[in-house]
């Protein structure tokens, strides 16, 4: 039975998420949602002109010409054309359509941060681009799971930027996590196989492995990526357990292009959407998910160790229409 004193703490952190969300999508929502009042102001009805104007206020949210199609099919068929609504009945129906749209494609709604602990260790590796949040997204996931009590072990596998390989050092010393490290220029594979061993040596419950966040030939990459899986696998049947891409939700339709690219070079599992605190382009969440068919798992609404946030749907959406 939870005590007082642990029911109100429990409050008060879902409050403080809550509040960083909102704070986070206020962006998104000024720009997307604003427009969106301004386009139903003054409407009866749902028509060809509103329709119109969804379309293009969902476009220049980045949410996807394929995505804004399949929401505006949607919404036709459960308005009538005829319909009388008001902006809180609208609001209420493109809010179930963009829940759904999620659900579909294997979204959960994480109450925290949480792995399959029926293996260990469970590995995770990360991929995605420079300049993304990745290394500070590895960071932060340690953070987070560290101060769960589970043993976290980071391995440096972009080895092609001395500042990568410091910053995560950084971040494990910060968290107080395991670190491993073969140095600048060393085999990406090898250092993911060698971290895996580390892990199993040091029984540690979870391994967060960074990679080189290059994107140059398709060919290149996966063949890369490719030779670094094989190489955890080789030591941990099963393993990487998760293989998450990290995008930079600022960069709009340019982070669609990056998701392309990685799901052609790799399987991705899941998502973590950064920066979305940073632009009025948080739409791109909603549409890269809908076209690639990942859950996303993480967003990032902050710079803050805690602005790292496990993605509720639900809540997501809900924010977006406050």
């Amino acid at each position: 039975m939870q005590t007082d004193s642990m029911s109100f703490l429990n409050k008060f952190f879902t409050k403080k998420r809550e509040e960083d969300l909102n704070e986070g999508l206020q962006k998104t929502r000024e720009g997307l949602f604003g427009k969106l009042s301004k386009a139903v102001a003054g409407k009866s009805k749902v028509d060809e002109a509103f329709l119109d104007d969804l379309e293009q206020i969902l476009i220049q949210s980045d949410v996807g010409l394929d995505t804004t199609i399949k929401i505006i099919e949607r919404l036709e068929e459960k308005v009538a054309q005829d319909k009388y609504l008001n902006t809180q009945e609208l609001n209420n129906i493109l809010k179930h359509i963009i829940i759904d749209l999620l659900a579909e494609n294997n979204t959960k709604d994480l109450e925290d941060f949480e792995f399959d602990t029926t293996h260990k260790p469970h590995v995770i590796l990360v991929v995605g681009v420079n300049g993304t949040g990745k290394t500070t997204t590895v960071g932060k996931l340690a953070y987070q799971f560290h101060n769960k009590d589970f043993k976290v072990v980071l391995g440096a596998a972009d080895t092609f930027r001395a500042a990568a390989v410091d910053q995560l050092k950084i971040w494990a010393e910060r968290v107080g996590c395991s670190f491993f490290s073969k140095g600048m220029h060393s085999d990406p594979a090898a250092v993911a196989y060698e971290t895996t061993q580390h892990a199993i040596n040091s029984e540690a419950d979870l391994v967060i492995i960074d990679t080189a966040g290059r994107l140059h030939t398709k060919l290149n990459l996966m063949k890369e990526l490719t030779k670094i899986k094989n190489s955890i696998g080789k030591k941990l049947p099963g393993a990487p357990h998760e293989v998450m891409l990290v995008l930079d939700a600022t960069t709009g339709q340019n982070a669609i292009e990056q998701a392309r690219q990685f799901t052609d070079a790799t399987e991705v599992t899941c998502l973590a959407l950064t920066k979305l605190d940073g632009s009025a382009k948080g739409g791109v969440a909603i549409g890269i998910s809908d076209q690639f068919k990942i859950p996303i798992k993480y967003i990032g609404v902050g710079e803050g160790v805690d602005h790292l946030q496990v993605f509720n749907k639900e809540a997501f959406v809900e924010s977006l229409f406050a």
